[in-house]
C-alpha cells in the first residue's frame, strides 16, 4: 500500500502535460490502479450448425481508471470497427455467426489504463465438426470360421469428441457388444473373435460427434465366410425326414451337402444300394429321381455324400399313397331367401394321409368364425358338407370345395342362386300434384332373381307416424306399370312419397323417398271437436276447443270462427281467433249473468274461404265465488298428531254453479293466522276434515271456506283444539305366554307414563299367523289376555298402550310356535335367542303358569 505521499507524487507525475504544465488533481482522484484481470478467456468449441448462432470469449479487469480493451486473433489486431462479425460487450468478446476458416486460432485479450497494460492468457477457439464418409465401396472381409476379424472403420474428417457404433445389415440393428464382439471409442475399430456363420453380413460404421450430435454413416463392408476346404456337412441342409407322393407320380428326393470341394454321392435303400434303371436316375446335383412311383418304391432312402475331407450321409423317408377322389360333388342349386341348404362334398383318399377340407365363395377363403351365423361345415372325416343356413341374397355366387392333403389336392365347383324379394325401385318422381292426389313415376330395380308381380306406394308427412300405404289409381299397380296416381290425400300438406315392389318371395325393400312436395290449397272441411267450456272469473264466458291438426287446414291463413250466443236467443255472436294454435276464446261483459247456459259453436276458415262449423253445444258462464262462510265449525282433538275439523254445509243455488268442495286452514301461533299456515281441501260434500302429522299437546287454530270454480268465499270463525300427548315411548315389557292346542294366554307388565306422555288407557295385543299379512287386534283393559287360538301353526304377536294420544310403542314380537302334543311356554327373550331351556328357566316358567 502506497503512502499518501506517494500517491500524491504519483498524480503529481501522472499531471505533468506535454507542456509541462502541472495540475492538480482531487483526494478521490488520488487511487489510482494498474488493470488486473477478473475474468480471462479460456478455450471454446464451437459446434457446427448449432441454433445459437454466437459465441462469447470472456474478459473482465478492474482498475483506476477504467481501462478498455482490444483482442488480437493469431498475434494480429481485430479491427472491431471494420468487422461487423465482432462485437465488444464490455470486454468480452462475442463473435457473430461463427465461420471457421475465418474465426479459428488463438485468442487474447488487453486491457489497459494510463497505468499499464495486462495480456490475457490464449484461449483458442475451436470449431466441432463431422463431415461425411467417402463414398466408395468397401472390400469384401474374407475370413475362416472360428477365426478373429477386424473391421476398420476410419472415420472422416471431423473435430471435436466422437463416438462410434456398428449396424448389422440393416438399421436399427446395431451390433451388440458380448464377449466375442467389442468396438473400440478410440478408432472405432469392431473386433469379432471366433467367427460364427451368424456373423456374416453387412457391418456399417456409424460416426456420431457428441457436442454437435450430428452422425454419418460408412460404406457398408461385407463379411463373409472362406469356403475353400466344408467335410460334407448335412446340419445346414438336412434332408427331408418324410416325402409323401402319390402312386404314378414322378419325386425328387434332394442330397445337398455344404463341402468343398463338391461331394460325390451314392444312394442306399434299406440295406441295398440304388441302381439306376428306366425309372430311376441319378441327378447331376446329388439328387434321386424315380418316375412313376409305385407302392414298391416305399421305403428308406439314405444318400452317401464323399470328398476327400470325409463323408456323410442324410435320409429321407418315401411314403407312396392312392390319389384322392370327390366321391360326391356339390350340385347347382335354386333356393329362396331365408332357406337352408347343404352342399356336399365327399371324398375317398388314402388312410395314412390327412385332409384337409376349405370352401371359397366367389374366389374368397370362408371364415366360419366369422360367417359362423350362416355357415357351418357338417360331416364326417370324409365328408367337408357345407350347410348355409338363412340363405341370404348375398349368397349367390360360385362355391369351391378344396381338400388338400400333403401329397395332392382336389376340387369341385357348383354355383348357388338365390331367389329374393326386390331390391327397391329407382327415381321415384313426383310427376303432378292437385289437393288431393299425386301422380308418380318410377324406374324397376333389381327383381332379385324372381319377377316384379305388383307395387305398392308409401307417403308420409310431418304429422305420421313412420309410413303408411295410400291408395292409387290404379287400386292394383301390376309388376309392369311404372305410375300411378294417389289420391284421398290432405290439401296443403307436404308429402314424401316411396315404392316398394313385392314379388312371389314377398315384399321388396323400399325405394329412397321423392322429394318433397306439398299438395295444393282447399277450403277447410274439418271442424275443431270437443267443443266445450266453462268456467272463468265472474262475468266471463269461457269457450274451448281441440284445435285442428296441421294436417286439415287444407290452407295458409288459417284460424277459427266463435259463435255463441244466449239460450234461448235467435240470433249469433261471432269473432275471429286468427292463431290456428289457440283453443280457447273468453267473452266478457258485465251483462253476463253467474252460471247463465249458452249455445256456442266453432268454424274454420283460410285464404281459401271458410269451412264447416262445429255442432252445437251447451255452455255455462263463469261461476260466482261462494259469498257465505260455512258455520258450526268446531275442531276435536284425536291423538297427538290429529284433529278433526267439522263444520255445516252452506246455503247454494244451483244458479250459482257447482260447490267444488271445502279449505281447511290450520296455524299454531297464539291464534293468529300467519303465512305459515297449512291447509287441506276436501270436496263439496263433505263436512269434516283430519289434520294430521301435527304436533302433540299443542294447540291448533282452524277456519274453514267454500270455493268453486269462480273462486275461494269467506273463511268461518276461528276454533281451536289442543292435541295430545304423545302415547308411552315405554313398550310392555316381560311378555310371557302359556300356549295349549285351543288357546293362548299372555301377560306383560303395567306401562307407567310419564308427566308429558298420555296415561295409558288399555292395551291392543296384535296378533298373525307366521303365513297370513293380515294382522288381528284384540283390545283389553287389563296386562293379560287370552286369545282362542287353534295352534296348528306358529303365530307373531306384538303388544302396545292406548292412550288418547294413540298408541305407545310395540313390544319385541312374540313367536309361539304350533303345539304338538303338550303345552308350551315361553317369554320375550327366551323366544326371540332361540336357545335351548335351561332347567333354572323351565322352573321360572313352570312357578308362572301356576300363578295363573
Amino acid at each position: 500500500m502506497m503512502s499518501r505521499k506517494q500517491l500524491i507524487l504519483l498524480s503529481f507525475i501522472g499531471c505533468l502535460g506535454g507542456n509541462n504544465e502541472l495540475s492538480f488533481l482531487s483526494e478521490d482522484e488520488l487511487l489510482f490502479q494498474g488493470p488486473v484481470f477478473m475474468k480471462e478467456p479460456s478455450n471454446s468449441i464451437f459446434p457446427v450448425g448449432s441454433e445459437d448462432k454466437k459465441i462469447t470469449l470472456n474478459c473482465e479487469a478492474r482498475g483506476n481508471p477504467s481501462p478498455h480493451y482490444r483482442w488480437q486473433l493469431n498475434g494480429s489486431d481485430i479491427d472491431l470497427s471494420l468487422d461487423y462479425r465482432y462485437e465488444l460487450n464490455g470486454g468480452d468478446l462475442v463473435v457473430v455467426n461463427p465461420n471457421r476458416s475465418q474465426d479459428i486460432g488463438s485468442y487474447q485479450c488487453f486491457a489497459t489504463n494510463p497505468l499499464g497494460t495486462v495480456v490475457s492468457r490464449e484461449a483458442k477457439l475451436q470449431f466441432a465438426f463431422l463431415q461425411n464418409f467417402k463414398t466408395q465401396t468397401r472390400s469384401t472381409v474374407s475370413v475362416r470360421e472360428g477365426q478373429g476379424v477386424v473391421l476398420l472403420c476410419g472415420p472422416p474428417p471431423h473435430s471435436g469428441e466422437l463416438s462410434y457404433a456398428w449396424i448389422f445389415n440393416e438399421y436399427p440393428s446395431f451390433v451388440e457388444e458380448d464377449s466375442r464382439r467389442f468396438v473400440s471409442q478410440e478408432t472405432g475399430h469392431l473386433y469379432i473373435a471366433k467367427v460364427e456363420p451368424s456373423d456374416v453380413g453387412n457391418y456399417t460404421c456409424v460416426v456420431t460427434n457428441t457436442l454437435t450430435s450430428a452422425r454419418v454413416l460408412g460404406s457398408p463392408t461385407p463379411l463373409v465366410l472362406r469356403s475353400d476346404a466344408a467335410a460334407p456337412d448335412f446340419s445346414k441342409n438336412p434332408m427331408k425326414k418324410l416325402v409323401q407322393v402319390q402312386v404314378g407320380s414322378l419325386v425328387i428326393l434332394e442330397c445337398k451337402p455344404r463341402s468343398a470341394p463338391r461331394a460325390l454321392s451314392f444312394w442306399m435303400k434299406g440295406k441295398w444300394m440304388v441302381q439306376e434303371n428306366e425309372r430311376i436316375s441319378f441327378l447331376s446335383d446329388g439328387g434321386l429321381q424315380i418316375a412313376n412311383v409305385t407302392k414298391a418304391d416305399i421305403g428308406t432312402y439314405t444318400c452317401i455324400a464323399e470328398n476327400q475331407f470325409g463323408k456323410a450321409n442324410g435320409a429321407t423317408h418315401l411314403v407312396v399313397t392312392e390319389p384322392t377322389r370327390i366321391t360326391f360333388a356339390p350340385l347347382n342349386m335354386d333356393v329362396s331367401v331365408g332357406e337352408s341348404v347343404i352342399l356336399p362334398c365327399q371324398v375317398q383318399h388314402d388312410p395314412l394321409l390327412d385332409i384337409i377340407f376349405t370352401w371359397y365363395f366367389n374366389g374368397v377363403l370362408t371364415d366360419f368364425k366369422k360367417d359362423g351365423s350362416h355357415f357351418e361345415k357338417i360331416g364326417g372325416s370324409s365328408s367337408g358338407d357345407l350347410m348355409i343356413r338363412n340363405i341370404q341374397l348375398k349368397h349367390s355366387g360360385k362355391y369351391v370345395c378344396m381338400v388338400q392333403t400333403e401329397v395332392d389336392s382336389v376340387s369341385s365347383a357348383t354355383d348357388l342362386i338365390v331367389r329374393g324379394s326386390p331390391g327397391p325401385p329407382e327415381n321415384v318422381k313426383v310427376v303432378e300434384m292437385t289437393d288431393t292426389t299425386a301422380q308418380l313415376s318410377w324406374k324397376e330395380g333389381t327383381d332379385n332373381h324372381s319377377p316384379v308381380i305388383s307395387y305398392s306406394i308409401q307417403a308420409r308427412t310431418p304429422f305420421s307416424v313412420g309410413w303408411q300405404t295410400f291408395a292409387t289409381v290404379p287400386e292394383v299397380i301390376d309388376g309392369k306399370t311404372y305410375t300411378a296416381t294417389v289420391v284421398e290425400l290432405n290439401p296443403w300438406v307436404e308429402y314424401e312419397f316411396r315404392v316398394v315392389a313385392s314379388n312371389k318371395i314377398g315384399g321388396g325393400e323400399p325405394s329412397l323417398p321423392s322429394e318433397k312436395v306439398r299438395t295444393e290449397e282447399s277450403v277447410p272441411e274439418v271442424p275443431p271437436s270437443e267443443v266445450s267450456g266453462g268456467g272463468g272469473s265472474r262475468s266471463e264466458l269461457v269457450i274451448t276447443w281441440d284445435p285442428v291438426p296441421e294436417e286439415l287446414q287444407n290452407g295458409a291463413g288459417f284460424g277459427y270462427v266463435v259463435a255463441f250466443r244466449p239460450y234461448g236467443v235467435t240470433n249469433w255472436i261471432q269473432t275471429v281467433v286468427t292463431s290456428p294454435d289457440i283453443s280457447r276464446y273468453v267473452f266478457r261483459n258485465e251483462s253476463i249473468l253467474p252460471f247463465s247456459r249458452y249455445e256456442v259453436k266453432v268454424g274454420v276458415y283460410n285464404n281459401k274461404g271458410e269451412g264447416p262449423f262445429s255442432p252445437v253445444a251447451a255452455v255455462f258462464s263463469a261461476e260466482e265465488e261462494p259469498t257465505i262462510a260455512p258455520s258450526q265449525v268446531s275442531a276435536n282433538s284425536l291423538s297427538s298428531s290429529e284433529i278433526e275439523v267439522s263444520w255445516s254445509t252452506i246455503p247454494w243455488k244451483l244458479s250459482n254453479g257447482h260447490l267444488l268442495g271445502y279449505e281447511v286452514r290450520y296455524w299454531h301461533t297464539n291464534g293468529e293466522q300467519e303465512e305459515s299456515s297449512s291447509n287441506v281441501k276436501v270436496s263439496g260434500n263433505e263436512t269434516s276434515a283430519r289434520l294430521h302429522g301435527l304436533q302433540s299437546n299443542l294447540a291448533y287454530y282452524t277456519a274453514v271456506r267454500a270455493y268453486n270454480s269462480a273462486g275461494m268465499g269467506p273463511f268461518s270463525a276461528t276454533v281451536n283444539a289442543t292435541t295430545k300427548k304423545t302415547p308411552p315411548s315405554q313398550p310392555p315389557g316381560n311378555v310371557v305366554w302359556n300356549a295349549t292346542e285351543t288357546k293362548v294366554l299372555l301377560r306383560w307388565e303395567h306401562v307407567q307414563a310419564m308427566e308429558n306422555e298420555s296415561a295409558v288407557t288399555g292395551y291392543k295385543v296384535f296378533y298373525r299367523t307366521s303365513s297370513q299379512p293380515d294382522v288381528q287386534v284384540l283390545n283389553t283393559n287389563k296386562t293379560s289376555a287370552e286369545l282362542l287360538l287353534p295352534i296348528k301353526e306358529d303365530y307373531i304377536i306384538e303388544v302396545k298402550a292406548t292412550t288418547e294420544g294413540g298408541d305407545g310403542t310395540s313390544s319385541e314380537q312374540i313367536r309361539i310356535p304350533r303345539i304338538t302334543s303338550m303345552d308350551a311356554r315361553g317369554s320375550t327373550s327366551a323366544i326371540l335367542n332361540a336357545q335351548p331351556l335351561s332347567s333354572s328357566l323351565l322352573i321360572v316358567l313352570f312357578i308362572v303358569n301356576a300363578l295363573w
